[in-house]
């Protein structure tokens, strides 16, 4: 099987090489039925999955929403007004926020790997590995500890450093850039760790930072404003959807907060459903055609030379 050495030969040999926006753009215009059906079919069953989630954790926060409804009977019967307690409901959605964000890595994680095989597709023409039916949760199981490795180091730094918040938020941003390669480099077939170092190796050189952070800005700012434009145009869905749920179940609270919910949702999967097909391949192009490091880092599951 041909190394991480190998392959990059066998990419710069012959036929010219081209960008990695160019390579990005051929991979989206050539593969566009197999990237389509992935995210549709991931997207999918993320926002099945995230429904039945947010189904589950509002059933068991409705002692909450009991409450808070009885609360407001009282104080109207009592001719008081009554500006109820957000305390008990930001401890649940605190608690429960692990739960998406670990939801949320492993959906990105799969469209990772489905775009990163299509660039090493184009980059490299499809291999006997690619074929098989099991290569996608093979590959799939190092990206995932990538995700995982990367929320530990990245999400306990503002708590570290929480002296200076913005001290906090800027060591978190640099060193998440620092590490942006390292899904794509687990995709083409290092071990989760050996990943993390090879995004850090190459983000930390001249021309890697200032490729990496070329793609990151404009890629961050599509998806903000992306996310922006599909919640305002969701917006007409929290009148519709608050009376619906409160004829439904009779409680104010829980249709209230389900309603400023469901434009958010919306949002995050449309946006999800147009820009990460487009970020994992960009970003999965920018690792193969970013210079490598003389001595690559051991594949995962694969044994040393002398063993070979």
């Amino acid at each position: 099987m041909p190394t991480q050495h190998d392959r990059k030969v066998q990419l710069t040999s012959g036929i010219p090489q081209s960008s990695a926006t160019a390579t990005a753009f051929a991979v989206l215009r050539r593969h566009r039925g197999t990237l389509a059906r992935a995210t549709g079919r991931i997207v999918g069953l993320s926002a099945l999955a995230g429904l039945l989630m947010t189904a589950a954790i509002f059933a068991l926060a409705w002692p909450v929403f009991t409450r808070m409804r009885n609360q407001r009977i009282w104080y109207h019967h009592v001719e008081d007004p009554y500006l109820h307690d957000h305390t008990d409901l930001a401890l649940v959605a605190l608690c429960t926020l692990p739960l998406f964000l670990a939801f949320l890595g492993t959906s990105s994680a799969a469209l990772q790997t489905v775009c990163s095989r299509a660039v090493a597709a184009e980059t490299q023409g499809p291999s006997q590995a690619d074929r098989s039916p099991d290569a996608g949760p093979a590959r799939l199981r190092p990206v995932l500890g990538v995700y995982a490795l990367r929320a530990l180091i990245v999400w306990p730094l503002p708590l570290l450093v929480a002296a200076s918040p913005a001290a906090a938020v800027f060591a978190a941003v640099l060193v998440r850039l620092a590490l942006t390669l390292a899904p794509a480099a687990a995709a083409a077939g290092l071990s989760p760790r050996a990943a993390l170092h090879r995004s850090w190796s190459l983000t930390w050189t001249r021309t890697g930072s200032v490729r990496v952070l070329a793609l990151a800005l404009p890629l961050a700012a599509l998806t903000a404003a992306a996310i922006r434009l599909v919640t305002q145009l969701a917006l007409p869905l929290r009148p519709l959807l608050r009376g619906f749920l409160e004829q439904a179940t009779g409680n104010f609270f829980a249709a209230y907060y389900a309603a400023i919910l469901a434009p958010v949702i919306v949002g995050i999967l449309v946006t999800a459903a147009v820009t990460l097909p487009l970020t994992c391949t960009a970003f999965a192009a920018l690792h193969e055609h970013l210079p490598q490091p003389r001595t690559p880092p051991r594949p995962a599951g694969g044994t040393s030379d002398s063993t070979a």
